[in-house]
């Protein structure tokens, strides 16, 4: 039986980009986090926390979510990551 591999998460490439995505989305409108939470399907709190910087990690399906609210390609804000014990680090593209 094989096993499903672990879901993949993403790191937020800096709360400064979130925020000048937030500013200026693709449809040229602005956008605050409690809109950005609503339409994404987010809690306010995970972006509030990506945001100040206290919460650098979600999940996949979270990430592609927040990127397509924002207007942007996922790899614009974010990173994949894999998890290595307690410690996430870029995930490496294998070839």
């Amino acid at each position: 039986m094989r096993k499903n591999p672990p879901p993949t998460t993403y790191a937020v490439f800096s709360p400064e980009r979130l925020r000048m995505l937030m500013e200026r989305t693709g449809t040229g409108e602005s956008i605050n986090s409690r809109q950005l939470a609503k339409a994404a399907h987010v809690a306010h709190g995970t972006i509030g926390g990506l945001m100040a910087g206290t919460q650098r990690t979600v999940p996949e399906v979270k990430a592609r979510a927040i990127a397509d609210v924002l207007g942007v390609d996922t790899l614009v804000l974010w990173v994949p990551v894999e998890r290595s014990g307690r410690t996430y680090i870029p995930a490496q593209v294998t070839a």
